[in-house]
C-alpha cells in the first residue's frame, strides 16, 4: 500500500516523520470541529474555520496518498500540518 510507505526524514530540524498521518488528522480535525460546537453558529471564526477543516478532513478520508493529501491541503509537509 503506497500509504505505508514512510520517508526517512521531514529534513526540518526538530520536526519528526509522523508514521500515522491520516490518523493523526483524523483525531486533530474531529477534535477541532467538536470544540468549535462551542462558538455561536453566527461566527464567522466558526464557519470559515469549520470550512477549512471540513475541506482538509475530506481530503484525508478520500484519498490514501498521504503525499496527495499534503499536495492537496497545500500548506507544507503533512508533519507541518498536524503541527498548525
Amino acid at each position: 500500500m503506497a500509504s505505508k510507505i514512510l520517508k526517512a526524514t521531514t529534513n526540518i530540524t526538530g520536526l519528526a516523520v509522523c508514521k500515522d498521518p491520516h490518523y493523526a488528522l483524523k483525531l486533530l480535525y474531529g477534535k477541532i470541529l467538536r470544540d468549535l460546537k462551542n462558538i455561536p453558529e453566527t461566527s464567522a471564526y466558526r464557519k470559515y474555520t469549520e470550512d477549512i477543516i471540513n475541506s482538509r478532513l475530506e481530503h484525508v478520508e478520500n484519498e490514501p496518498n498521504i503525499a496527495r493529501v499534503a499536495r492537496k491541503i497545500n500548506c507544507g509537509q503533512i508533519e507541518e500540518v498536524i503541527v498548525q
